[in-house]
């Protein structure tokens, strides 16, 4: 039986240290040794996942070990297979120490992040001119960019559409102070020169931002030929189609990797505290002088924040955008916490039903 080809697109012949393999990744593999093989996944089709490793690819299913803890692998995970040429399986058996994690928060009632990907060391948040140009989204994408320990920078794609680039970046960066903001055009080429001091080989970005903003587009300029589908946007509303369906990790020419996401119609806050406090840093400045260690800035007396916003040295939208961030934040943490509640719970039943089959078993 021979080895399953990688679904995901082509097969980039790197060596671990190409894909950003550190001395801590080398540590944390030590011990295993043997049938055991490293990787860095670079794509997940359903119940299977593309592994790049030393030299090549396999395509991999997990330990049912993996399984039963709901330990997953995420795109941008180093791997541990266990690889097994002669039955022609690899499986997937542990997942190594993440540097970085990128989540945001499902739909779901427990609470649960939905991980993005890993090892991320930059975020690339790609909005376009036009009316994706949404600087309360931009604030939401940098809340959990922040959070997920990788630097964020905002890139404004179809920029050559303006009439006055240099103004768009300007109002972004008004809500985004000390992230760096990059007009491109990725059709044409314009500005994605800027884009080089981030892309250093062995270094990990990955796109986020809304469908039709151009993230494949940049990702086909980048890769120098295409390698992702790409479509109009649609001419009433200017929004996208979904062309890229599944996250997948892509070795630039210059020896960076860069994952592509799908665009992200809803972008759940989840329980990125860290990212709000370092999305809003003149907000968090101003409320050391509040009255009230406490203030939540809703009409306290003795409000720094407010009292800002009324002689007009703070914008009431960014305030507004705080609170609805911080309410949306208290309520994504309370879902975690019942969410937690449910699954020990429902462990603990299950070792219930176990005893009890034990006990069962015992008096027969």
């Amino acid at each position: 039986m021979s080895q399953p080809t990688p679904r995901c697109g082509e097969d980039p012949v790197c060596t671990l240290e190409d894909l950003g393999w550190t001395e801590e990744h080398e540590s944390a593999f030590a011990k295993y040794t043997g049938q055991y093989l490293s990787g860095r996944v670079a794509c997940r089709q359903k119940t299977v996942w593309d592994v790049l490793i030393d030299g090549g690819s396999v395509t991999a299913g997990i330990s049912g070990a993996l399984r039963r803890l709901g330990r997953f692998p995420a795109v941008g995970d180093f791997v541990v297979l266990l690889h097994q040429p002669e039955a022609g399986r690899s499986t997937i058996v542990d997942i190594l120490p993440r540097k970085t994690l990128f989540e945001r928060g499902s739909a779901g009632r427990d609470g649960t992040d939905q991980v993005i990907a890993a090892n991320i060391d930059t975020v690339f948040i790609v909005t376009a001119a036009g009316r994706d140009l949404n600087a309360r989204r931009i604030e939401r994408y940098l809340a959990i960019a922040r959070a997920s320990g990788a630097r964020p920078a905002i890139v404004i794609n179809k920029s050559d559409l303006a009439d006055d680039p240099a103004t768009l970046a300007g109002g972004l960066a008004a809500v985004a102070p000390g992230i760096p903001v990059i007009p491109i055009s990725a059709v044409s080429g314009e500005g994605v020169d800027r884009l080089g001091a981030y892309l250093l080989p062995g270094t990990t970005i990955a796109l986020i931002g809304s469908s039709g903003v151009g993230k494949s587009t940049l990702i086909n300029r980048l890769m120098g030929r295409p390698v992702q589908e790409t479509s109009d946007v649609r001419d009433y509303d200017e929004r996208g189609r979904h062309t890229t369906t599944v996250r997948q990790l892509f070795v630039l020419e210059g020896g960076a990797l860069m994952i592509d996401n799908p665009g992200l119609r809803e972008v759940g806050i989840g329980t990125a505290s860290a990212g709000i406090a370092g999305t809003f840093p003149e907000i968090l400045e101003l409320a050391e002088g509040c009255r009230f260690s406490d203030c939540r800035h809703e009409g306290e007396p003795g409000c720094a924040v407010q009292a800002a916003v009324a002689d007009g040295t703070l914008p009431a939208a960014r305030l507004e955008s705080y609170r609805r961030l911080m309410r949306e934040l208290a309520f994504e943490e309370e879902k975690a916490e019942i969410g937690l509640v449910r699954l020990e719970k429902k462990r603990w039943k299950g070792i219930g039903k176990l005893a009890r089959d034990i006990g069962k078993t015992k008096g027969r």
